[in-house]
């Protein structure tokens, strides 16, 4: 019996592309180029590394679920409405009338000044999100589940829950993205190796930056690109293993590829978010079956246009892609 037709009808059943589960918080800011200590007023934004791509995804056509458990109240339902707006289902939020909502404030870098995050989000609503509460429904229908090392870093239950959630949805079929993601001020480098090591081992697509490929696998810093992209690709049996260059651009390796993309110059308006648009768009490409080097020209395109935009999420549709992958030069105004 063929079983291409029933593995065609299985992934026809599936009710999303890709369901994530993350923590997105309410950001301030001030007016660049104030230091938070000088702002009498601050820009409000949503951010969290999940969610945005996600966004990412959904407005390049993508069937995307976000789980959550946000607080119910004027904050948590902004933060729903916000997300739910650009497509993303977040019918399957978990409420509560009880915890907090997770705060960050950044001061946006101004050169020689390096950008600061400053962290509110202990006890938040989203810490207190466990295996029993979460939506099974998503889990077991969704062709991609993408995590982040972002919310391994929280506390153990979180860890416990998104192995839960992991488990549940690669039961199901489903395909494991997993962006390490490291934020020093959550958890160092040897607790963020031991802490993913798993997630490192088993996903089918894994970003890293450079710096952070670097020092899980204990390499130089003077280890070259593809070195890089091939040692890790070579650690994880030849699955798909991105490497994001910061300008230089990206390289990923899967079994005996090995494709590079540079990054285009554009105008820096809005740092945070460039590699969760990044994993938008080379996720878009693993959805499309496409190519490894088309995968890596999306995500870079994603990225360096979440560089043009404040805030944290990816407002970008395909159409800005596709004209930016086509443009020699700057493209001026269009009339």
């Amino acid at each position: 019996m063929d079983s291409k037709p029933q593995e065609a009808n299985l992934k026809a059943r599936k009710d999303y592309d890709i369901v994530s589960i993350g923590e997105t918080m309410l950001r301030l800011s001030p007016t660049i180029p104030l230091r938070l200590e000088q702002a009498n007023m601050l820009e409000v934004h949503i951010g969290g590394s999940e969610s945005n791509t996600l966004v990412g995804l959904s407005r390049l056509g993508a069937k995307t679920c976000w789980i959550s458990k946000l607080p119910d109240h004027t904050l948590g339902q902004q933060v729903a409405r916000l997300i739910g707006m650009h497509g993303v289902d977040t019918s399957h939020i978990v409420w509560t009338s009880e915890d907090r909502l997770g705060v960050y404030f950044y001061e946006p870098a101004s050169f020689p000044r390096t950008g600061e995050v400053i962290y509110d989000r202990r006890d938040s609503a989203f810490t207190k999100l466990f295996a029993e509460q979460l939506p099974l429904h998503p889990l077991g229908s969704c062709r991609w589940f993408h995590a982040t090392g972002i919310s391994l870093a929280l506390s153990p239950s979180v860890r416990s829950m998104m192995e839960f959630a992991r488990d549940q949805a690669r039961s199901s079929g489903a395909k494991l993205s997993f962006d390490f993601n490291y934020r020093g001020k959550l958890w160092s480098i040897d607790q963020a190796r031991e802490g993913c090591r798993e997630w490192i081992e088993s996903a089918d697509v894994v970003f890293f930056a450079k710096r952070d490929a670097i020092a899980v696998l204990g390499l130089s810093a003077e280890t070259s690109d593809q070195s890089l992209a091939e040692q890790l690709a070579k650690m994880r049996g030849g699955k798909c293993s991105v490497v994001t260059l910061g300008e230089r651009g990206a390289i990923a390796a899967e079994a005996d590829q090995v494709s590079y993309s540079q990054t285009r110059k554009v105008d820096g308006a809005g740092r945070l978010g460039g590699g969760d648009a990044f994993s938008a768009g080379f996720l878009h490409g693993r959805l499309s079956g496409w190519s490894l080097s088309d995968s890596l020209a999306w995500a870079n395109a994603m990225a360096g246009l979440k560089y043009s935009i404040p805030g944290d999420m990816p407002i970008v549709d395909k159409q800005d892609v596709e004209r930016l992958l086509n443009q020699s030069s700057h493209a001026g105004v269009r009339r």
